[in-house]
Order: C-alpha cells, then sequence, then structure tokens
C-alpha cells in the first residue's frame, strides 16, 4: 500500500526529492506507436517547458530531470528561504500565473479598493496559496494534470494520462543527492537512447553542460554553488565540474559494461562522500530499485523515520551497505 505524502515528505529532514511519474499505455505515449509510426516526441517538450514554467512560479527548484519515452524524473529542491520573503502581493501574482485565484485576489492584485475584511480575506487566501506554492504535491498537479488534457485532446480520447500517483523518495543527504541525480541524468544512456550525456535530450545534464561550455550555469536550474565547504546559502554545494566528470565517467563505465576503477577526478568526490567505486556504480544503476522509500545514511534514515512517524525504518541494510561505505 503506498504510504501518505506525510511519510515520504519532510522539510525538517531535507529540501530535496526524487519524483519519478509515469505514462499510461507505455508504448507510445511519449515515444513512438510501433504499430502506427506515429511520433508523440513533442510531448516530453510539453513536458519540459512546464517543469520550467512551474519552476519559475513555485518556491520549488529543479537539480536534475530526465523526460524519457514514457516516464519522468525530477530531483527538486524546496527552497523555503525563498518563499519566506514573498509579499502577499508576490504570492497573488505567482499564482495567478497558474490559476484564476479568487474575486478578491483578483480585486487585491488590480489594486481595486477592499475594506478591512476583504484584505483580511485576501491575507487568509495568499497564506494558502503560500503554501501552496513550496508543496511538492501541487507542483506536480500543476504539471501533470495540464499534459494529461493537451495529450487527450490530441488524442481525442478521455481518460488517465498518468499512472496514479508520483512516486517520491526524501533524499537525505550530500551522497543520496549526488547518486540520485547522477542516476536520473544518465537515465537515457542507461537505456541506450543517447550514447552520451551531452546527446541526452530532455535531461539537465544536457543542459548543464551546453551552459558550461559557455562558462555558464543553466537558470532554469538549481546552479552548483562549488566546494561542499563554502559557506554558501543557494545552490548545489559542489564543484560543477567535479559533477560533470562524475557523470561522465560513470556513463562511460555504464555504456562499456565495465566495472573497471573510476578515474582520479571521480575518485576525489566519492571519497568526500565517503562511497566506494563499487556502492556508486550500483547506486547510479540500480537506485529506484535499492531504494523504495527515502534515501541516506542509516543514521539519517532512523531520524526521518522517527520524524514522519514510521516504526520500521525502511532500506537501512541497502544504505548501510552503499551510502555508509569507507
Amino acid at each position: 500500500m503506498p504510504k501518505p505524502r506525510s511519510q515520504q515528505i519532510s522539510l525538517l529532514d531535507t529540501p530535496y526529492y526524487h519524483i519519478c511519474s509515469r505514462t499510461v499505455r507505455k508504448a507510445f505515449l511519449c515515444g513512438t506507436d510501433k504499430e502506427t509510426g506515429v511520433s508523440f516526441e513533442h510531448r516530453r517538450t510539453w513536458i519540459e517547458k512546464r517543469i520550467f514554467q512551474l519552476s519559475d512560479v513555485f518556491s520549488i527548484d529543479v537539480c536534475a530531470y530526465a523526460v524519457m519515452h514514457n516516464h519522468l524524473h525530477l530531483v527538486l529542491h524546496v527552497n523555503t528561504e525563498q518563499m519566506r520573503s514573498w509579499s502577499t502581493e508576490e504570492i497573488l501574482n505567482r499564482w495567478h500565473q497558474l490559476y484564476k485565484g479568487t474575486l478578491l485576489t483578483k480585486k487585491y492584485s488590480n489594486k481595486q479598493p477592499l475594506d478591512k475584511f476583504q484584505l483580511a480575506m485576501v491575507e487568509s487566501t495568499a497564506n494558502i496559496y503560500k503554501e501552496r506554492l513550496m508543496d511538492i504535491s501541487w507542483f506536480m498537479r500543476s504539471l501533470n494534470e495540464p499534459i494529461a488534457r493537451q495529450a487527450n485532446r490530441e488524442d481525442n480520447c478521455t481518460g488517465h494520462f498518468w499512472e496514479g500517483r508520483f512516486k517520491s523518495q526524501a533524499l537525505l543527504d550530500e551522497g543520496a543527492l549526488l547518486s540520485c541525480m547522477a542516476y536520473v541524468d544518465l537515465n537515457p544512456v542507461r537505456a541506450a537512447i543517447a550514447p552520451t550525456p551531452e546527446q541526452s535530450d530532455f535531461t539537465s545534464v544536457q543542459l548543464r553542460i551546453k551552459a558550461a561550455i559557455k562558462g555558464e550555469q543553466p537558470t532554469s536550474l538549481l546552479p552548483f554553488s562549488g566546494n561542499e565547504h563554502q559557506q554558501k546559502t543557494t545552490g548545489i554545494r559542489f564543484s560543477l565540474h567535479d559533477y560533470l566528470t562524475l557523470v561522465d565517467e560513470t556513463g562511460r563505465i555504464l555504456r562499456d559494461d565495465k566495472r573497471g576503477t573510476i578515474k582520479s577526478k571521480t575518485k576525489n568526490i566519492l571519497a568526500r562522500l565517503h562511497i566506494s567505486d563499487e556502492s556508486w556504480l550500483k547506486l547510479t544503476t540500480e537506485f529506484e530499485c535499492i531504494f523504495t522509500g527515502a534515501v541516506g545514511t542509516a543514521e539519517h534514515l532512523s531520524e526521518f523515520s522517527g520524524h514522519v512517524g514510521l516504526q520500521r525504518t525502511h532500506g537501512i541494510a541497502n544504505a548501510q551497505a552503499c551510502l555508509n561505505s569507507t
């Protein structure tokens, strides 16, 4: 039985989450119908554009993503610090980019006069919208529902486009975050859809590589802020160069089906995370099989289970084997 969201998301423990959502009729909804030869590849563009639009509106950053033929991977960061600085006007402006709001919130945004009771109602409504704009469930609802309606109109049919509820995994520490990001970024390589990360369309790693060539980082993704020991409050606290090297070298090993030695640059970052080469390869090829719930060291998993009210700590044996490596 699926766990309730309250037992999957705990901002007290981590702002980072791995999300996976799959389509129904998997053979062709986001790929090509083998029977008719009709291509539905353009739907992946719909999804990618919608992800960027929502990231601009919500207080949720995109760390990594991969839009595959029949499923979608996201690594999201809930940015509570950004949300605290929002005024009522900004909250309503953001919400109205996606939804109609109420008669009073529209009047407020249009600077029409309101009495004190109406202003109080607007403030109350804005507080509800504020919570929703940092809620992963609302983010996914705002992503999946419009895509489903658009696909059904194109197919001239009704019914579900996405399979049930999306899957959510809390990423409790740096090792869990980076291994999950690499797993997501290498999805097309693992599936033999693309030969290299830079040729992996509809992925965050392709965007990061294109920007890195120009000496930049993509504005649509949460940036890497440098060495993890630097005191920076925003961004992923690792070197972008280290991460891209890590993904590239891991991708080479996966493509060639070799269990060989990872090159020195990659060893440095894994050593800092206390993850062995063998554990890293296992994580980046079998991430969703190894962990069905939250991901992190045994200590972080135990703390997370206590905070969300779980009586048993799931995945602790795999956490000890893969993420507590020395």
